[in-house]
């Protein structure tokens, strides 16, 4: 699977940059780390661009927060014919942030056509869960015990997707990505997910948006696919969140709402209302 498509924008999310942080700890020691960074800084090809005789494509965000795009415009200006497109965001990383424009462009340059928008364009409801204080735990637990709780929680979740006929897209350390046919049954998985986790001494958080995804087999992406990542990553601990759109879709299912307000989700047009679901009393055990 791409996993370019599903990820969130680094900036402004706390609990990302964390996870990202965490990675690149354990990539190398300090001073491997120093060699690295001195190496990178002491790179000059400059003097390379203006032979360059391949049909070249610059990229480069406005708002990257690692390189200038003046930069991006020097290189472009030195490489003969190049190509410079200047996309909007402040990731450095192009898989990273809006990686669907990122493919978009890599796509018309190499076919000279752009992809048609709506392919494979289709209603789904995706679900995104993330364990709550990961870190916490595994200062607590140790690292062997915490991968054996983590499997734990793995094998949870993705009988709960299976039991409520979700279909797993993505699992990125501590989180799940699934999407489903049916909005109410993808907040009943969630809502099971955090009974069965909690019986593990864990907490999680889960976000769940209805919208157009679009799907190139088992791959999903689509401003749908963000939006609920976004809302995912506003819910507190133990809290399954949900847009106004899935609220509005499960009327008269046995699911109760707590209107958490309206709020901006960073990266995403408009103001949303979110709402916190649970089960109703009279809520079904069988799978609707």
């Amino acid at each position: 699977m791409d996993l370019s498509r599903i990820m969130p924008s680094m900036v402004g999310d706390v609990e990302y940059a964390r996870r990202v942080a965490t990675y690149l700890r354990r990539s190398a020691s300090p001073g491997a780390a120093v060699s690295l960074l001195r190496m990178n800084t002491q790179i000059d090809v400059r003097h390379l661009l203006p032979i360059i005789k391949a049909p070249t494509l610059v990229m480069h965000r406005v708002g990257d927060r690692d390189a200038s795009i003046e930069e991006g415009r020097y290189i472009a200006a030195q490489i003969p014919g190049a190509r410079l497109v200047e996309l909007p965001g402040e990731d450095h990383l192009p898989w990273i942030g809006d990686c669907d424009a990122v493919v978009e462009e890599i796509a018309e340059f190499v076919t000279g056509a752009r992809l048609p928008s709506d392919v494979d364009r289709v209603l789904a409801t995706v679900l995104f869960t993330d364990i709550v204080g990961s870190t916490e735990h595994i200062a607590r637990l140790g690292d062997r015990a915490w991968r054996e709780r983590l499997d734990e929680h793995h094998a949870i979740a993705r009988q709960e997707i299976a039991r409520w006929r979700g279909r797993e897209v993505n699992t990125a350390g501590d989180g799940f990505f699934a999407v489903f046919d049916g909005p109410a049954r993808a907040i009943r998985c969630a809502l099971a997910m955090h009974a069965r986790v909690a019986r593990l001494g864990l907490a999680i958080r889960a976000g769940l948006h209805t919208g157009e995804v679009t799907m190139s087999g088992a791959d999903v992406g689509g401003l749908a696919v963000h939006v609920g990542a976004r809302v995912a990553a506003a819910a507190a601990s133990g809290e399954t969140l949900v847009s106004s759109t899935v609220k509005d879709l499960v009327i008269g299912a046995d699911l109760d709402f707590a209107d958490r307000g309206v709020t901006t989700l960073k990266g995403v047009p408009g103001e949303w209302r979110l709402h916190a679901a649970s089960a109703s009393r009279r809520a079904p055990s069988t799978i609707a």
